[in-house]
């Protein structure tokens, strides 16, 4: 008995403790002091539960699950509940999390709490949006801001993530994460401008909130601002403000942040912009994609755009197998996914394997018969790359749910015409038509009612009569012109292409017609000359006439406009021109036909020409030539026959002597002395 009192009284003093720490938050010392009474009582079930909140307070989870497995039969789930599924939830096992919920007999208020948390990680965003709704409507203490927080985020994510338009749930936003998730909503709806300003004002009352705080510093604020900075940058690319985008993430990973899930988001939307431009620091950056803890920060939807990333950025540095790899684990997680069978039909394309990518597109189309559509039309680009036009056509004429759209309309006929295979682009237009007429019809009580055809139809029919006109199918384009005109008997330009057919055709029936179009005085229109001619683009502008006054007036009146005389411009004379010497009649000839040309001696100036340094004489080959005798007469000037080559090279042959009176040309004389001096000492 005195030990069983001494063991009571040991337990007592180690329960004071206990409670005493979990009061100042020290769990640590508050676990040693649970240890010891385990070790008096190892069944305690408080003793239990205290052990087990320690080790949740020490975020020690995984020790925290193993004491409530290793006791199930003291620790029941009635007992336990909330702290077995809050430690499976910090654990990332949020499908067992869900489990140990919803198999408590009595849901308390942290269970609902908890419960929403696990519907938000699962992305079951209604059933979320029901328990924090029901959980603000039935709870009233000081966490009622958080609720509304966690509300606002479901939002946004609902408006993100499965573009579904958010309801107004009245929250006042009083504090930055309000503001946050409504910027979210609000980029879910493409309202980047809105959501621009609401960023703004959540970083203002960030920066409020926080400054409050003396024991917060500066860096802090900036950590916590750099989710807010992120979303920012984000909006900026999508307005197409790439280059400040770029600034600004690169601002944010500079400061370093423990948030993965955001360095991974900001690191992917940087590989997005350098594309397959600078990819060296896109490989740099999708190393930040990879951190641990990253698949259980992003939803399921942002982790396949990083996946997808990858794999371009794979094949944009020529990485095929790598490519292929990541392109073929996507494809096996989302089967009906385009986006996988894309990148690998791009790789196969950058391989130069056109026909094996149209078949993996062509297989693909076939398993998913929803997505056909887009795949066939990449099935016919790349046949328009290999040249195979009527391919590309036969491929985008199998789109039943686009044949009748007008954009597929044109761009068929346009191949067609370019092929020129005008039966099968004349096909084209009616088989459109035709859809139209078919499906213009309702029924109502049993009788088929047509109603009046809508602009695309009539735009079809008037495109299909302008194209069969301009390739001689005039027969053709009168049927179409009549069902135009019959639809709006009072469009004149229909009846005036209309009579235009006819008269080629049958010109009796182009006269019967001509009398519906209106009379002169009816069509008579409304234009303003003056400001038609002095509008912006007119080809003639009509002078203004100025006021005419006295004589000039009757002059005008009676001999009418008179065509001014255009005077000859008196031509230009030589500078050198002397009135007294007569010009040379043979001028105008070239100077080989003149009587007096002589031709040109060859050889002689070519000799006189000096070359070296001034002063020095030029040997002539026939003066190095052994077998020549010292008779023979010198080719080049001696050094005392100066005066004579100069005073003898600038005589003017009689054939080109210029006219008496003409000035001398001494500054191209001096200029061939210049020339000459060239070198120096």
């Amino acid at each position: 008995k005195m030990a069983a009192a001494a063991g009571a009284a040991a337990a007592a003093g180690l329960w004071s403790e206990v409670n005493r720490c979990g009061q100042n938050g020290d769990f640590a010392r508050a676990l040693k002091s649970v240890n010891k009474i385990l070790q008096i009582n190892k069944d305690d079930v408080t003793a239990l539960q205290c052990k087990v909140v320690c080790l949740i307070q020490n975020g020690t989870f995984k020790e925290a699950l193993g004491v409530i497995n290793t006791h199930t039969k003291v620790l029941t789930s009635d007992v336990i509940a909330f702290e077995k599924a809050y430690c499976e939830y910090r654990l990332n096992r949020i499908e067992s999390a869900l489990k140990t919920i919803q198999s408590a007999s009595q849901q308390t208020d942290k269970l609902k709490e908890l419960y929403g948390q696990v519907l938000y990680r699962l992305e079951r965003y209604d059933d979320c949006l029901a328990a924090y709704r029901d959980l603000i409507r039935n709870s009233q203490d000081e966490y009622e801001e958080e609720r509304k927080t966690n509300l606002s985020a479901v939002v946004a994510a609902q408006s993100t993530w499965e573009k579904v338009v958010p309801e107004d749930l009245g929250l006042r936003e009083a504090t930055y994460e309000l503001c946050y998730n409504s910027a979210c909503a609000l980029i879910g709806q493409g309202k980047l401008n809105e959501a621009m300003k609401k960023l703004q004002k959540a970083e203002e009352l960030c920066r409020q909130s926080l400054s409050e705080d003396s024991d917060v510093t500066e860096e802090d604020i900036e950590a916590e601002l750099a989710i807010i900075h992120g979303q920012m940058a984000y909006i900026m690319q999508l307005q197409g403000r790439t280059e400040d985008a770029l600034q600004l993430y690169n601002q944010i990973i500079k400061l370093k942040p423990t948030d993965v899930g955001l360095l991974a988001v900001i690191a992917n939307n940087i590989i997005t912009i350098n594309k397959d431009q600078n990819v060296f620091d896109s490989k740099k950056k999708v190393k930040l994609t990879n951190a641990e803890g990253v698949e259980h920060k992003l939803s399921k939807k942002q982790l396949q755009a990083i996946e997808f990333n990858k794999a371009l950025l794979a094949m944009y540095t020529n990485q095929a197998d790598q490519c292929r790899k990541l392109s073929a684990s996507l494809q096996s997680q989302s089967p009906e996914h385009l986006l996988p069978v894309l990148i690998q039909a791009a790789q196969l394309c950058r391989e130069k394997q056109h026909a094996k990518a149209v078949g993996l597109l062509q297989d693909f189309a076939d398993q998913h018969p929803a997505n056909a559509a887009e795949i066939k039309l990449t099935m016919a680009q790349l046949k328009i790359a290999q040249g195979s036009v009527t391919k590309a056509c036969m491929i985008l004429r199998s789109i039943e749910e686009l044949q009748h759209k007008p954009g597929m309309v044109s761009a068929l006929v346009t191949m067609y015409s370019h092929e020129e295979d005008i039966d099968s682009a004349i096909e084209v237009f009616t088989q459109a038509i035709q859809w139209y007429q078919q499906h213009q019809a309702r029924t109502n009580h049993g009788c088929c009612v047509f109603q009046p055809k809508s602009p695309v139809h009539l735009s079809l029919i008037r495109e299909a009569a302008n194209f069969k006109l301009k390739h001689g199918r005039k027969k053709e384009a009168i049927s179409d012109l009549e069902e135009l005109w019959k639809q709006n008997p009072k469009d004149v330009h229909t009846l005036a292409q209309l009579i235009s057919a006819y008269s080629l055709v049958d010109p009796e029936k182009a006269k019967v017609l001509s009398k519906h179009l209106p009379s002169s005085d009816t069509m008579s229109l409304k234009v303003d000359v003056d400001a038609l001619e002095n509008s912006h683009g007119a080809t003639y502008v009509r002078k203004k006439a100025g006021k005419l006054t006295g004589d000039n007036q009757q002059k005008e009146q009676g001999q009418g406009e008179v065509k001014k005389k255009k005077k000859k411009k008196k031509g230009k004379l030589p500078k050198n021109y002397d009135p007294k010497v007569t010009p040379d009649p043979e001028r105008w000839l070239p100077m080989r036909e003149r009587s007096y040309y002589r031709g040109r001696k060859k050889g002689k100036k070519k000799d006189q020409v000096g070359k070296g340094t001034q002063g020095s004489t030029t040997t002539g080959s026939s003066e190095l030539d052994a077998s020549r005798t010292a008779s023979s007469p010198p080719t080049s000037p001696r050094p005392g026959s100066g005066a004579a080559v100069s005073a003898t090279s600038n005589v003017i042959p009689p054939r080109h002597q210029k006219p008496a009176g003409a000035p001398a040309t001494k500054k191209k004389q001096q200029q061939k002395k210049k020339k000459g001096a060239k070198g120096g000492w």
